[in-house]
């Protein structure tokens, strides 16, 4: 450990430098056998009083410390210092203090030169010097002080006691931010925080906001244990208080409590206190450290919430209990809700429809709206009584009315629709047959005007008519005369078929449908033959039935007339009547024509009044008026078309039941089967 034995005047080397150099350290063996004669100090035994003496110090010395000697500074450093060097022990004795701590030279080169030629003390504390460890550079901190050694009234060297402050510093440094970041936590938290010795009532409010939620000024003081509970705290929340208080001292329990209190101005809030006890020594109590919260706001938001809950369940019932369909959806048009009456209507269940596209329940060439209705929604307009048409599960069409309401979130956002939907197919219906009375009323009102018209004249020329017959001997005079009145004959059937009101008022008589028939075709015959339409008769029913001639003969001219429309470039009109006693003993009228035919979606209209197919021509109500005839006796008449290229026409059969009873005004009564 102390290098090689020299020899000096017959004593040994190591012997004399160990009366220099005391002590049984690890460093004072070292520097009794560096080699110093190969540095600025020169050999151990030149050494001068006053650096011999320092070293020894310096090597007694519980602290760590460093001697630089001569201007070269010359590093001697005792046991303590070895941790702070590491790795630069033990080659850093007997080098050069700026080749050791080279690193750091430039941050205290200052302080040493001045304390070696100055004679300046250089006191710092926590003094920021980065130090090579294990070969990486490291922030540490350090305190030291440098006292100049003199010697015969000059510098000689510069004494360093040092610290390595770095953990004091950096624990100071964590203790600090702690503290910030639990200041920030408690600020953000809106934290008051307390510390209560219960035994002595003391009480420490250590933040400003404490005072803030209690309503007081740092000027007024805390409020102490009993003031808090006798003062501060409402009647009905101090069995409260007296409960955590007895569970926190006797049991260490955390001391949890919410109160409502009262403010110097005579406001309450409400607050919330959390503690744990702290310092418990035996025979003693501790202290409560705490936190204390202002939860009013809370307080009023959980009743709030309360008030919505019961509102909301109030709303579902009523949601739920509704004869109207109520749904929601979001902007996207996705159902979020589906009420009973949703489920009753639409046939769709609840579980069915949530998640699902509205367009499920609109049909395909109404899917423009729903983008429409979207458009006004995100505007955050409001739809009311849009009436449209819905489908439902099994395919039908239904006519309803739509309100549609935004709904917006807290903010104010809008983020969906709320539909009311209400089925309007039975006010349709009403409304529709509504009009059609108005029509039919309008329409008989102007009937009787042109009838009352039409007939007086009608009857003058008749009474003319008939004082003219005795005047005319001519043959063929007679022959004109008789074709005038059959002409005239014409006149007045086809003024009635045209007003579509003919109703016959007589009694009911019986009379055979073939005649009946074969004289509609006698009269529409010539007509017929002048558009090019080939009539084919098979009247293979002689049997006779009751009926009101008027009104039977009224149903044939309507059924043939509409087939002569059908037919304008000519075609083929087949009338027949036959017995038939499948289900009912009875006779069939058929009356077909290969016209255009009609369209499969008029079909189911065609027996409504003043619906008709033709643009130019016809009152829409001759099918309608045909109807009403055909089941005032007690019949029933369909009617079927087909529209294809190579086959199409109208069939339409009308069936009479064999015997019917009226009544004293000419009404069924009942048909017999």
């Amino acid at each position: 450990m102390v290098g090689p034995v020299n020899f000096m005047n017959g004593q040994t080397l190591t012997a004399r430098t160990k009366t220099l150099i005391t002590g049984d350290s690890e460093l004072a063996g070292r520097i009794r056998a560096y080699k110093w004669s190969e540095t600025p100090l020169g050999p151990i035994e030149d050494w001068s009083e006053t650096l011999l003496a320092t070293v020894n110090l310096m090597l007694h010395s519980p602290f760590p410390t460093i001697l630089s000697w001569g201007p070269e500074m010359v590093f001697l450093y005792n046991d303590a210092a070895i941790s702070t060097l590491t790795v630069k022990h033990p080659s850093a004795l007997g080098g050069l203090y700026r080749d050791v701590f080279h690193e750091a030279w430039d941050l205290v080169s200052g302080d040493l030169e001045a304390c070696f030629y100055r004679g300046e003390t250089a006191v710092r504390d926590n003094m920021f010097i980065p130090i090579l460890f294990n070969g990486a550079l490291e922030d540490h901190y350090w305190s030291y002080s440098l006292i100049p050694v003199y010697e015969n009234g000059a510098i000689a060297g510069v004494y360093d006691a040092f610290r390595n402050t770095t953990e004091i510093v950096m624990g100071a440094r964590r203790l600090l931010e702690s503290e910030t970041r639990l200041k920030m936590a408690t600020e953000v938290a809106r934290l008051g925080v307390f510390a209560w010795h219960p035994v002595e009532d003391r009480v420490n409010w250590e933040n400003d906001l404490i005072y803030e939620i209690f309503g007081r000024k740092p000027e007024d003081g805390p409020i102490n244990g009993t003031m808090f509970f006798n003062e501060v705290v409402h009647p009905d929340c101090r069995e409260a208080f007296r409960r955590a208080i007895e569970s926190t001292l006797q049991n260490g329990e955390a001391f949890d409590f919410e109160a409502m209190i009262c403010l110097l101005d005579r406001t309450f809030r409400w607050i919330e206190v959390k503690g744990h006890l702290q310092s418990r020594t035996e025979g003693g109590t501790g202290q409560i450290l705490g936190t204390v919260r202002d939860i009013t706001e809370i307080k009023r938001s959980e009743q709030i919430l309360r008030e919505n809950f019961k509102h909301l369940g109030e709303l579902a019932a009523i949601v739920e209990s509704s004869e109207d369909v109520i749904l929601s959806k979001d902007l996207n048009g996705i159902i979020t809700s589906w009420n009973a009456a949703a489920t009753r209507l639409f046939g769709y269940s609840a579980e069915e429809m949530i998640g699902v596209s509205i367009l499920k329940l609109i049909p395909a060439d109404l899917h423009s709206d729903e983008k429409t209705i979207m458009e006004s929604i995100r505007a955050g307009c409001r739809i009311e009584h849009f009436e449209t048409k819905r489908l439902t599960k099994s395919g039908q069409l239904l006519d309803v009315s739509l309100t549609i309401s935004p709904v917006r979130d807290e903010h104010g956002r809008v983020i969906g629709a709320s539909k009311i939907l209400r089925d309007v197919s039975m006010r349709r219906r009403i409304e529709q047959s509504l009009l059609q009375a108005e029509k039919i009323a309008a329409t008989g009102r102007m009937a009787a005007t042109i009838a009352h018209e039409i007939n007086n004249p009608l009857e003058a020329v008749m009474t003319l008519m008939y004082l003219l017959r005795p005047m005319i001997a001519d043959p063929v005079g007679i022959n004109y005369f008789e074709s005038v009145e059959t002409e005239l004959g014409r006149v007045s059937h086809i003024a009635k078929q045209t007003l579509g009101y003919y109703r016959e008022h007589t009694a009911a008589s019986s009379i055979s449908l073939s005649e009946i028939a074969l004289h509609a075709i006698t009269i529409y015959e010539p007509r017929c033959i002048a558009s090019g339409i080939e009539i084919r008769k098979t009247l293979n029913s002689s049997r006779k039935i009751v009926l009101r001639r008027g009104e039977m003969m009224q149903v044939v001219s309507n059924l043939i007339m509409n087939s002569i429309y059908a037919m304008p470039a000519g075609g083929v009109l087949s009338i027949s009547i036959k017995d038939t006693m499948e289900s009912r003993d009875g006779i069939i009228l058929t009356i077909r024509d290969n016209g255009a035919g009609i369209a499969e979606a008029d079909l189911p209209r065609v027996f409504e009044a003043f619906f008709t197919t033709r643009s130019t021509v016809g009152t829409g109500i001759g099918l309608f008026v045909a109807k009403q005839f055909v089941e005032g006796h007690g019949g029933q008449i369909q009617i079927e078309s087909i529209r294809d290229t190579e086959e199409h026409g109208t069939t339409v059969r009308v069936f009479l039941p064999i015997s019917t009873t009226y009544d004293s005004s000419g009404n069924v009564v009942r048909s017999r089967d």
